[in-house]
């Protein structure tokens, strides 16, 4: 797992058997798309690690950090989710080192700019890793394990 992503999911040593796909993405419309196919094969593969509705709710952030990595970084992307009972780690890696922005005050009307909001809306912790090669954003789900 990338040391990054463990850190932010608070490990100290090396997790208990997580799944993780590390997987590049294309540049481009389509990033997203891959991204969110990935994502749900992995959720898919490992249903007890995660409940359905907090499996809705990762895909939907992982549709938001790959699209904000398209929209205002560079390629190449890369998305790497660590799932395991009672969290998910989600990081998407680009090549700038740009941070992401806050919503400014846009009228609530604006149709973009709210991606950080919505990931954070879903109860994700938000966390910016710089790499050799530009950046990480990483969100990190918590749920009740059973």
């Amino acid at each position: 797992m990338d040391a990054a992503l463990a850190t932010a999911l608070g490990a100290t040593a090396p997790l208990t058997r997580p799944s993780t796909v590390h997987h590049p993405l294309p540049a481009g419309p389509q990033a997203a798309r891959e991204a969110r196919r990935m994502a749900a094969w992995l959720l898919a593969a490992h249903p007890v690690a995660c409940p359905h509705d907090t499996t809705e709710d990762i895909l939907v952030i992982v549709s938001e950090l790959t699209a904000n990595a398209v929209r205002h970084a560079r390629p190449p992307y890369a998305l790497t989710l660590s799932v395991e009972p009672g969290r998910a780690g989600i990081a998407l890696s680009d090549a700038s080192r740009s941070l992401p922005r806050q919503h400014d005050g846009r009228s609530p009307l604006a149709t973009r700019g709210r991606g950080l909001e919505i990931i954070r809306a879903l109860g994700a912790e938000l966390f910016v890793s710089p790499a050799p090669f530009g950046k990480q954003v990483i969100a990190v789900v918590t749920w009740p394990a059973r």
